[in-house]
C-alpha cells in the first residue's frame, strides 16, 4: 500500500505540478530543492505516474554513489509499500534488482554512461533525472553532456532533469537550453527545508595546524570527538558526524570509546551490512561517523544532530608522474549546506560547525569540478568513443584542461585505445565496454592472453577496488587473502571478478572472428601468484615498474622515487609493479600503498614500450660523462662507457657545464677579467657596437667567440686551457673600426701627473682609480672615460683609503683641508701643501724630493765651474 501520509509530508510535492508542466512544454528542466524535501524520492515516483493519475513512464534516476542508489531505491519502494525489484529497482556495478515491471530504476552515473555508450537512444526510457548535479562529479558531467547530444540528434522526446540542492541552477539551465530556441531550460524551485535546522559554531582551540595531503591535526579530531560528546549530552536523537576520510573516522571512533552510544562507521568501502544497519536505524542512541557519502540522497534514521568537521577530500592528479592522490580541503559552502540538511530530515535538528564564524566567508561556494582536477583518461576514452575526441562540441559546464587531456591521450595512445587522430580504435571501444579505467581494461585484455582470463580478472578486480589496509601492501598476499576471506571485501571482489570474466568473454565474442569467450589459459600458465600479480599490475601501470635501489627505496620507470613501509615484505624484492602510491606535497618519494614483486624479465615484457637504448653524453659531477645506456624508462638496465662520443653531443655537454657552473671553467688571467669588465662598461654606457659580455649573453654567442677551441674540447680540463681573454677579443667591433678606440674609451691604465700609469678598475657602477693623493697634486679636473667621471680613491702615503671623490675640483676646494689636517701629523715627511691644485705632484717624501732637486742644482753648478 502506498504510504500517502509520508508522501504528503515531503515539501517538494508542491513543485511537482510545475515540473511536470515544464517537461511537457519544454522537455528539459532544472529542479532546485533544498536538502530533505523529497526531490530524490517523490519526484521520480511522480514522473513515473506511480503516485498520481499521470501517464505511466519509465524513469531513470542517476546518483553519484552506489550507497545513494540503494538507499534511494529502497526508500521509494518503501513509499510504495513494495520491495526493490518491482516497480522500483536499481543497478550498480555487479548488482541489479530490476525487472520487466520496473518503472523507476536508480543507477550510478557510471552505469548510465555504460548504457549510453552501448545504445545512445536509451530505448524504453522516457525521463532521465540526474541527481546531485551540484557535486560536479566527472561521470555526472559527462553523462549530462551525452544526454544533451542524444536529445539533439536522436531522441528529442527524451526528457531531462538536472536536480540539485545547492548548485548553480542558472548555469545548468543554460546548459540545457531548449532545442526549439526558446531559451534556457525552466528552473523549478521546491519550497520548504524539511523540518528545518539551526547551526552553531564550535571552533576548535587555537594552534590547530592546517590539513595537508591526507594529514589532519589530531588536535582537531579530539575537538570533533569532544563536540560529539557535548551534542549527546545536550540534545536528544542520534549524531551524524562528517569527517574527511576513513582514517579520521577510525581515529575519532577510538576517541569515542565509552561514549554511551553505538558508534558506526559509514563510508563507501564499509560493508553492505554496516551500510544497511545505518540506514535502517536502531534501538538505542547512535553516533554515525561518515565521509561525504552521507551528504546527499540519504536519510539516516534517528539523526537530530550533525557535527561537521569542516573538511572534505578531493582527488588530485600529478599528470607528469602519473600518480593520483587525495587532498584534504575545507568543505565548500554548498557541501556545508548539504550537511546542514541532514539534521532536519525527520525533525528539527541542530548542527555544530567545528570552525569559527569568520571562516564561513573564506569557504569556496562549490567544490572544485572533478573535470578540473582528476585523471581524465577514462573521460578521454569515453568522448573518443562518442565521436568527439577533444570534447569541444560537448555541453560541459567546464572544459577539460588542455594539459590533463594531453596526458590522457598519451596514456590512451600507448595502450592502443586511440589512434593518431585521437579517435577510438576497435580495441579502445572494447576497453570502454568493460566498465573499467582504460589502464585496467588494458591489463585485463592483455593479461588474459598472458596468464589466463580468470587470473587476470581476479587481479584486475583487486586493482579496481583497493583492498583493506589489513590485507597488507603485497598485492599477491592480498589476492590470497581475498580468495580465502569471508569478509565483505572478499565477497565484493569475487562478484567483480566474475563480472570481469563475463565482460571479457562478451567483448571477445563481439569482436569480428571472436569465439564464444575469453580463454582461461595464457602463455604463462605455470607462473605463480607473485609473477601473475606483478605482470598484470605492470600492464596497467607500466611507468610504475620499479627497481630496488636499497633501504626499501625504488626507482619507478617514470623517474619518481618510491619507498615501501619499514615492515613490508616487499623491501627485499628486486623489482616491483606499483599499483597504488601517493606522493605527499613535501615528500621527495612516493609512498607505496600496494605493489607486487616481480623480476626483470616480467618488467621488460610488461613495460616493453618503455625500453630503449642510446648514447648519453652529459655534464655530470663536474665533467663530461659519455656512455651507452639501455633503459626501461628512467631505470638504467645496462651502462657501458662510450669511447668515441659524437663531437656535437660533447660540445652540448660542455655548454651545459658552462651554463651550470659558469664561465669560470675557462682560463681567466687578470688581464682577461679586466678586458671583460672594460667591455661590460662600454656596453653599459655606449651600447652597440660594444658587446654584451654578461654570462647569459656570452653563452648565447659561444660560436662567435669560443670557437674553434670549444669544439675541440673533450673534457673539463680542456675548458681550463681556453684563454678567455684572447677569445673575448673576437667580440670586439673590428668591422666598424671601433675596436681601435678601446684603449681610448676604456683604457686599462690612466697616466697621472707624476707620470705613473695607474690601473683602472671597471667592476663597479663607475670606473675606479686608486692612487696616492700626492700624485694628483696639480690635477684640477676628474678624469672622464666614455663620458663617465672616474671615481678616485685617494690613498694615504701608506696606501690606505683617505677619501673618495668623483669631483676633484670640489675635493681640493672643500674636502682636502680636513684630510690634510688629519694626515699631516701622521705622515710629516710627506708634502701637504696649502693649495694642492697648484702644487707639484710627487711620489716621494719631502727629503727625497729635496735631495733629488738639490742633486740636480749641484750638478748644474759643478758643470758651470768646470766650464
Amino acid at each position: 500500500m502506498i504510504r500517502t501520509d509520508a508522501l504528503d509530508r515531503l515539501p517538494v510535492r508542491t513543485a511537482v505540478p510545475e515540473l511536470l508542466s515544464a517537461l511537457e512544454e519544454r522537455g528539459t528542466a532544472v529542479l532546485y530543492a533544498p536538502p530533505g524535501t523529497g526531490k530524490t524520492t517523490l519526484v521520480p515516483l511522480a514522473l513515473a505516474g506511480l503516485t498520481g493519475t499521470g501517464p505511466r513512464r519509465r524513469v531513470l534516476v542517476a546518483e553519484p554513489r552506489r550507497m545513494a542508489v540503494r538507499a534511494a531505491a529502497r526508500r521509494m519502494a518503501w513509499l510504495l509499500g513494495q520491495e526493490t525489484g518491482g516497480e522500483v529497482g536499481y543497478t550498480v556495478r555487479g548488482e541489479r534488482r530490476a525487472g520487466p515491471s520496473t518503472r523507476v530504476e536508480v543507477v550510478t552515473t557510471g552505469v548510465l554512461l555504460q548504457r549510453l555508450q552501448r545504445d545512445p537512444e536509451l530505448p524504453g526510457v522516457d525521463v532521465v533525472l540526474l541527481d546531485e548535479c551540484h557535486e560536479r562529479h566527472l561521470d555526472a558531467d559527462t553523462a549530462m553532456a551525452f544526454l544533451v547530444d542524444v536529445r539533439a540528434a536522436l531522441r528529442p522526446d527524451l526528457q531531462l532533469i538536472a536536480a540539485s540542492a545547492t548548485g548553480d541552477a542558472e548555469a545548468w539551465a543554460e546548459l540545457l537550453t531548449v532545442l526549439d530556441g526558446s531559451g534556457p531550460a525552466p528552473v523549478v524551485r521546491g519550497a520548504g527545508e524539511g523540518h528545518g535546522s539551526r547551526f552553531l559554531h564550535a571552533p576548535p582551540p587555537g594552534g590547530i595546524r592546517p590539513a595537508h595531503g591526507t594529514w589532519v591535526d589530531p588536535a582537531l579530531l579530539r575537538h570533533v570527538a569532544a563536540t560529539v560528546r557535548l551534542a549527546l549530552d545536550r540534545h536528544e536523537g542520534d549524531v551524524l558526524c562528517f569527517l574527511p576520510g576513513t582514517g579520521e573516522i577510525a581515529r575519532t571512533a577510538g576517541m569515542l570509546d565509552g561514549v554511551g552510544a553505538e558508534v558506526l562507521q559509514l563510508h563507501g568501502r564499509a560493508p553492505a551490512a554496516v551500510q544497511d544497519a545505518v540506514l535502517r536505524g536502531g534501538e538505542g542512541r547512535r553516533v554515525v561517523l561518515a565521509t561525504s557519502v552521507a551528504e546527499s540522497s540519504l536519510t539516516v534514521p534517528g539523526v537530530r544532530i550533525v557535527v561537521d568537521s569542516g573538511l572534505a577530500r578531493e582527488p588530485r592528479m600529478d599528470h607528469a608522474r602519473g600518480l593520483g592522490s587525495l587532498a584534504t580541503v575545507p568543505v565548500s559552502a554548498a557541501g556545508a549546506t548539504q550537511r546542514l540538511g541532514r539534521a532536519g530530515r525527520e525533525a528539527f535538528g541542530t548542527v555544530y560547525r567545528c570552525w569559527a564564524p569568520a571562516d564561513d566567508v573564506r569557504r569556496p561556494r562549490f567544490p572544485l569540478p572533478e573535470i578540473r582536477i582528476a585523471d581524465l583518461a577514462a573521460f578521454a576514452l569515453r568522448v573518443s568513443c562518442w565521436g568527439d575526441p577533444s570534447a569541444a562540441g560537448l555541453a560541459l559546464l567546464d572544459a577539460p584542461p588542455a594539459g590533463a587531456m594531453a596526458a590522457a591521450r598519451s596514456v590512451l595512445t600507448s595502450i592502443g585505445a586511440v589512434g593518431p587522430d585521437g579517435r577510438a580504435t576497435e580495441r579502445g571501444i572494447r576497453m570502454s565496454r568493460l566498465g573499467l579505467h582504460p589502464r585496467l581494461a588494458r591489463a585485463l585484455i592483455d593479461g588474459a592472453s598472458e596468464v589466463g582470463a580468470r587470473r587476470a580478472a581476479e587481479v584486475v578486480a583487486l586493482l579496481s577496488e583497493e583492498p583493506p589496509r589489513e590485507y597488507g601492501d603485497d598485492l599477491a598476499g592480498a589476492w590470497r587473502a581475498a580468495r580465502r576471506g569471508g569478509d565483505a571485501y572478499g565477497a565484493r571482489w569475487r562478484t567483480e571478478a566474475r563480472r570481469l570474466m563475463s565482460s571479457l568473454s562478451s567483448s571477445t565474442a563481439d569482436r569480428p572472428g571472436g569465439g564464444p569467450g575469453a580463454p582461461d589459459r595464457g602463455r604463462r600458465t605455470e607462473a605463480g601468484d607473485d609473477a601473475v600479480a606483478g605482470l598484470v599490475t605492470a600492464l596497467a601501470f607500466p611507468e610504475r615498474v620499479a627497481r630496488a635501489r636499497g633501504e626499501g627505496g625504488f626507482l619507478m620507470a617514470s623517474g619518481t622515487g618510491a619507498e615501501v613501509g619499514a615492515g613490508s615484505v616487499l623491501r627485499g624484492a628486486p623489482w616491483l609493479a606499483v599499483a597504488v602510491a601517493d606522493r605527499p606535497a613535501t615528500a621527495a618519494s612516493a609512498r607505496v600503498r600496494l605493489a607486487a614483486a616481480m623480476d626483470e624479465d616480467g618488467a621488460r615484457s610488461a613495460a616493453a614500450p618503455l625500453l630503449g637504448s642510446g648514447e648519453e653524453v652529459r655534464w655530470e659531477d663536474g665533467d663530461v660523462l659519455a656512455r651507452r645506456v639501455r633503459r626501461l624508462g628512467a631505470i638504467e638496465l645496462s651502462v657501458r662507457p662510450l669511447r668515441d662520443p659524437r663531437p656535437a653531443l660533447v660540445r652540448e655537454a660542455l655548454l651545459d657545464g658552462l651554463r651550470g657552473e659558469g664561465l669560470g671553467l675557462l682560463h681567466w688571467t687578470r688581464d682577461a677579467r679586466g678586458l671583460r669588465e672594460r667591455l661590460a662598461f662600454l656596453h653599459r654606457e655606449l651600447g652597440a657596437p660594444w658587446p654584451d659580455v654578461s654570462g647569459a649573453a656570452l653563452l648565447e654567442r659561444t660560436e662567435e667567440w669560443l670557437e674553434p677551441e670549444l669544439s675541440r674540447a673533450r673534457r673539463r680540463a680542456d675548458l681550463g686551457r681556453i684563454p678567455a681573454g684572447q677569445a673575448l677579443q673576437r667580440l670586439l667591433p673590428w668591422a666598424s673600426g671601433e675596436a681601435a678606440r678601446l684603449d681610448e674609451l676604456a683604457p686599462e691604465r690612466i697616466e697621472v701627473p707624476t707620470g705613473s700609469r695607474i690601473r683602472v678598475e671597471y667592476g663597479g657602477a663607475q670606473p675606479v682609480l686608486a692612487v696616492k693623493l700626492q700624485e694628483l697634486f696639480g690635477l684640477r679636473e676628474t678624469p672622464r672615460l666614455a663620458g663617465v667621471p672616474v671615481v678616485v680613491h685617494l690613498l694615504s702615503p701608506a696606501g690606505r683609503p683617505a677619501a673618495v671623490t668623483a669631483d676633484l675640483a670640489s675635493f681640493w676646494r672643500d674636502g682636502y683641508r680636513a684630510v690634510r689636517a688629519e694626515l699631516r701629523g701622521r705622515y710629516p715627511r710627506h708634502p701637504w701643501p696649502e693649495d694642492p691644485a697648484t702644487a707639484e705632484p710627487t711620489r716621494h717624501t719631502k727629503a727625497r724630493r729635496a735631495g733629488a732637486a738639490g742633486g740636480g742644482e749641484g750638478a748644474a753648478r759643478g758643470g758651470g765651474g768646470r766650464g
